[in-house]
């Protein structure tokens, strides 16, 4: 008895200091309303967005693939890492296997030498993945003003609209406004840091990686800023999820024969049951 008592002693002491807990909170949330803060007031949401990969009919375009690979190699790789992604895979975007193979050996990959044990670097090979451009976190954090460049093997999944995210990033950097100056006093951006309000804290590390016309494609593509961000996020999509296509081709066959299964198990059991059914 004195422990069913206990236990209910217990219990209801912390189901009433649960409630003590959400009333205060609810009090203070309403005589104490939450200050504004910078992030809230002039971060924005991503741009509108769309590709060819979209929607449930969406296919990707290969070529705008390869040139968002492209900006990849020549300007993005420098500091980031795509560590999932293997050189093979760019079979996908339509590189042939002497491309491919161009490709990987273009790039130093870590290894071991074969005569002494010790580490070193050599070619790559389609099967190496891509390597990351700093031997460690360290390194990294050195170069880019404390900050580690994060790996966009999987940013468009890991972030909340994320091809729009990256398309909105890379194309919004510009200089803080003059508003948030005059609200924010305290709120200037940091020195090394760069303004970007489509970014958490509106300041991050990263300059501006893109211009007008750095990169050159063979097929005669706008090089803008605002174009070669496109290309790269879909490029990022790709690298996300490289078996789109073909989950898209499998879905609607299995989604037509479950819907076929359905009418024919329907039919079977009019066909069977209905009349058993119906004399008891």
């Amino acid at each position: 008895m004195n422990r069913l008592i206990a236990s209910v002693a217990v219990g209801l002491f912390f189901v009433l200091s649960v409630l003590a807990a959400f009333v205060s909170g609810a009090y203070t949330a309403i005589t104490e309303p939450a200050q504004e803060t910078v992030e809230h007031a002039f971060h924005k949401t991503p741009k509108e967005l769309h590709l060819a990969s979209d929607g449930p009919f969406g296919r990707f375009d290969k070529q705008q693939l390869q040139r968002g690979f492209q900006v990849y190699s020549e300007v993005c790789s420098a500091c980031h890492s795509l560590k999932y992604v293997a050189f093979r895979d760019l079979e996908q975007l339509g590189y042939n296997e002497a491309e491919v193979k161009a490709i990987a050996a273009s790039k130093q990959v870590p290894g071991v030498d074969p005569n002494t044990g010790e580490a070193n670097t050599r070619p790559g090979l389609p099967t190496d993945y891509f390597p990351s451009p700093y031997p460690n976190d360290i390194a990294a954090r050195a170069a880019n003003n404390n900050a580690v460049p994060p790996d966009l093997s999987l940013m468009t999944k890991a972030r909340h609209e994320g091809p729009a995210y990256v398309y909105s990033l890379l194309t919004g950097f510009t200089n803080q406004p003059k508003a948030l100056l005059e609200r924010f006093p305290d709120a200037k951006t940091p020195e090394g840091l760069h303004y970007n309000p489509y970014f958490a804290n509106l300041n991050l590390a990263m300059a501006p990686p893109l211009t007008d016309g750095q990169v050159t494609f063979a097929d005669g593509s706008p090089s803008t800023v605002d174009a070669m961000s496109k290309d790269v996020a879909a490029f990022l999509v790709w690298t996300a999820e490289p078996s789109l296509d073909k989950r898209k081709q499998t879905g609607w066959p299995v989604l037509g024969f479950l819907l076929f299964a359905t009418v024919l198990s329907y039919l079977a059991y009019r066909n069977i049951w209905a009349e058993k059914k119906a004399k008891h």
